[in-house]
Order: structure tokens, then C-alpha cells, then sequence
């Protein structure tokens, strides 16, 4: 078991504002008494709504912790071990209460406690979901370079609609902001290229690089399907709502917890699951950087290198550009073909 001076111990080394004492005790001492706040909310709705809360253990577990963190920090920054705070408040309230001869509830039965290493690299070595029996030809590209400019037949009227450009290949359709007010949405398969530079994952670029991993049915239902791919679409759309009220994370180098968390709630019971906060962070921060650099120029490449877990931009070259519109040409082509295929087809029935 852990004791209390062990934790202290260990709970500092995360501290991000060592080099600033008083920020540091201001930001744990205000963290303290907003996870408390957060632990009486949750229980407010356990008592409100009943039942449906059914992982409140998982969240007591998160906000205790929460709280045991700042407590601690708060006590190294006012010089105090917290083995000797917890022998004190004993020996205080002996001195006031009757002890009870009743046990100690425990809900969950107790077990050694492991202390985590952090990676030495902050996010550790690069991670790959497919396998030894998944064909090459359904594997993910350990490097990839993707072509992002607008289609040569966008909508007049309206902001230019996006394709992406893999080698020979269009990758899905033009794309276009969807919304009222132009905010460039429609550069967001940035988002999906910093998922898979980073986490190594991205079901939506598996589709559009035709490498689902059909030769194994479970896998391509689940991971590569279409759950899949609505949660990281969804994802990519809620984060990006909220970098809108905050300048899109330009100059930050954190991402706000409790988006980080929800990331990893949504994508818990896929092979993403097993991705941390900090690998979650940096793919955000790093599709960000990647965004508002193809946004400003309005088309760029974007390099993918899996295995150095990073995402880089450079601006497109005036060839590039020639071989983007080629492919996006001959992709329409042969859409248009394909549609009056079927529609021959249609009238011969």
C-alpha cells in the first residue's frame, strides 16, 4: 500500500509551476475547491436522478483523486507532510469523539497500488493498431502526404469546397464549411491526419485510404465501421466548437481537461482507448498548428510520419498544384460515369 508521504512525493513531481510558488499554491488551492465542487455535483445527481448514473464509483474514484492531488500539493507548498496532517486530525478527533466498533465499508476490495512512469518523451513510442495478419494492402501508411486544396469546381456564391489528395487518389468528396458563417470547417481532415500522425488511429482516413481491415470482419465492424468513424467526426466537431472560444489553441500548449477527458470517454471501448490525455493533447495541439496553417494559405501538404508521432506543413508547390486539379478532374469524371451508368441501368429494368 501507498502511505501519505509516498503520494506527497509523488504527486509533486507533476506539478507544472514548481518554478513559481505562488501561482502554484494559488492554482491548488483554487483546483481544490473546484474538484470538492465537481464531487458535490456529481453526488447531487445521484441523489436527483437515481439509477442512471451507473459508473458514479469510476467518478468517485477520478474526483477523490482530483482532490487528493491538490490537497497534497497545497500541503508541500505550505511545507507540511501530509502524514503528519493525518496523524494530527486522528489524534484530534479522538480527543473529541467516541470511537466506533463498527468495520470499514469497502465497496471495492483493495489491491497494491501501481505508480505510473510518464513516458521520458511525454507521449512515448509511436503506436500501430494493425497487426502482423493484417494485409499490407490494409495497413496504415507509417508516412503519408496528403495534398489539401480546393476542388476546381466549387459552388460559386460560396466559400471553395476542400479535397484531399493521397498519391493518385481523391479522398472523399469537396468538402465545404457547413455553416452559416465561413470558419473553415472544411479544412478539418487536418484533424483526422493529426489522429493518425499521432495516435496512430483514425477510422475516417482508413476509409478514405481504402485500407479498412476487411480481412479480419470484427475488426472492420467495430473499429473501421461506422460507430467508429461518427465518434471521431464527432469528436473533430466538438473540439473544434470549442477551440472556436479560444482562438483556436493558437500560442497554448494545454487543452482544457475536460475536453481531454471526454476524448477519451468516447473512444474508450475502441483500440484507441488505450491513448492518454497527453497523447490526446498533442494530437489536438498539433492538428490545431496544422489547421490554421492551411487555413491561412487557403491549400497546403500535409506530412504524416506515424513513427515519429508528428505532423508537418509545407506549402504547396505550383506542380502539386497542377496534380491536385488532375486528380480531382479525373475523379469527377469518373463519378459523372459512373452515375449515368447507373442511371442506364435504371431505365433498362
Amino acid at each position: 500500500m501507498m502511505d501519505f508521504d509516498e503520494y506527497q512525493s509523488e504527486a509533486w513531481a507533476y506539478d507544472q509551476n514548481q518554478e513559481d510558488p505562488e501561482r502554484a499554491l494559488t492554482i491548488a488551492l483554487l483546483g481544490l475547491g473546484g474538484e470538492v465542487g465537481t464531487l458535490q455535483t456529481n453526488q447531487k445527481k445521484i441523489v436527483r436522478d437515481g439509477s442512471i448514473h451507473r459508473d458514479h464509483h469510476t467518478v468517485a474514484v477520478e474526483d477523490l483523486g482530483d482532490i487528493l492531488w491538490y490537497v497534497a500539493d497545497t500541503a508541500t507548498w505550505l511545507g507540511v507532510r501530509l502524514d503528519e496532517v493525518a496523524s494530527a486530525n486522528l489524534s484530534k478527533i479522538a480527543s473529541r469523539w467516541p470511537r466506533q466498533a463498527s468495520t470499514l465499508p469497502t465497496a471495492q476490495p483493495r489491491g497494491p497500488v501501481r505508480v505510473p512512469t510518464a513516458p521520458v518523451d511525454r507521449i512515448g513510442p509511436a503506436r500501430s493498431f494493425d497487426t502482423r495478419d493484417t494485409p499490407e494492402t490494409q495497413r496504415l501508411p507509417r508516412q503519408l502526404e496528403v495534398l489539401i486544396a480546393p476542388s476546381p469546381h466549387s459552388i460559386e456564391g460560396q466559400p471553395p469546397r476542400v479535397v484531399p489528395v493521397s498519391g493518385e487518389r481523391a479522398c472523399g468528396d469537396p468538402l465545404g464549411d457547413n455553416a452559416y458563417d465561413e470558419d473553415g470547417y472544411r479544412y478539418h481532415d487536418v484533424f483526422h491526419l493529426a489522429h493518425l500522425a499521432i495516435l496512430g488511429w483514425s477510422p475516417v482516413m482508413r476509409a478514405l485510404l481504402k485500407r479498412k481491415r476487411k480481412a479480419n470482419p470484427r475488426v472492420d465492424d467495430v473499429e473501421d465501421g461506422g460507430r467508429a468513424i461518427a465518434i471521431e467526426e464527432g469528436l473533430s466537431a466538438f473540439v473544434f466548437e470549442a477551440a472556436g472560444r479560444a482562438s483556436y489553441f493558437a500560442g497554448a500548449t494545454v487543452v482544457d481537461s475536460e475536453i481531454l477527458r471526454l476524448c477519451r470517454r468516447m473512444t474508450a471501448n475502441l483500440e484507441v482507448g488505450v491513448c492518454t490525455e497527453m497523447e490526446w493533447e498533442k494530437a489536438i495541439l498539433d492538428g490545431f498548428r496544422a489547421w490554421r496553417a492551411v487555413h491561412e494559405h487557403g491549400d497546403a501538404a500535409v506530412l504524416c510520419d506515424l513513427d515519429a508521432r508528428t505532423l508537418t506543413v509545407r506549402p504547396l508547390t505550383d506542380a502539386e498544384r497542377r496534380h491536385h486539379t488532375h486528380v480531382c478532374e479525373r475523379a469527377i469524371a469518373e463519378k459523372d460515369m459512373s452515375k449515368r451508368l447507373g442511371d442506364q441501368q435504371a431505365a433498362s429494368v
